[in-house]
């Protein structure tokens, strides 16, 4: 069984988070969406349960999507998940050589590969930070947030 992972801390899972794993999911029998656990305390961040809860609605309808917590090195919680991938998206050029970097730590450290997923054009502008940053100030964002029909 094929098994990828996408991880992060989706406060909140955005458009564009949603456009990556529709995307990876055929390369996959299995996509587990780990979202980090409470152990980061950032400010005004939702509890892992009530984003697991967000992200798990959102996906409800697909059996091969898992949504878990998960805690310390994105290579441990894939190798407790059995995948042998790690899915990330990548907007721009700062946002590559990032994940190149940890991509290249994260094989040494343990073989598994990470698969790079472009953004699509129009959703490159879009971050988590972003979405926050205009509900700070009372903006409407649910166009950058992901609904199912």
């Amino acid at each position: 069984m094929r098994t990828g992972i996408f991880v992060g801390s989706f406060n909140p899972f955005t458009i564009g988070h949603d456009s990556i794993v529709t995307r990876a999911l055929p390369l996959f029998d299995r996509l587990v969406i780990g979202v980090v656990g409470d152990q980061v305390h950032k400010p005004d961040m939702p509890s892992a349960e009530e984003r697991i809860k967000a992200i798990s609605d959102l996906y409800a309808d697909e059996p091969r999507i898992e949504v878990k917590p998960y805690y310390g090195l994105a290579v441990d919680f894939a190798r407790a998940e059995n995948a042998h991938f790690i899915v990330k998206g990548v907007r721009s050029v700062k946002d590559f050589e990032y994940e190149r970097e940890q991509a290249d730590i994260n094989r040494q450290l343990s073989g598994i590969e990470t698969i790079l997923l472009y953004s699509e054009p129009q959703y490159s502008s879009i971050s988590s930070t972003m979405v926050r940053e205009l509900q700070h100030f009372g903006v409407d964002v649910s166009a950058y947030l992901p609904k199912r029909q």
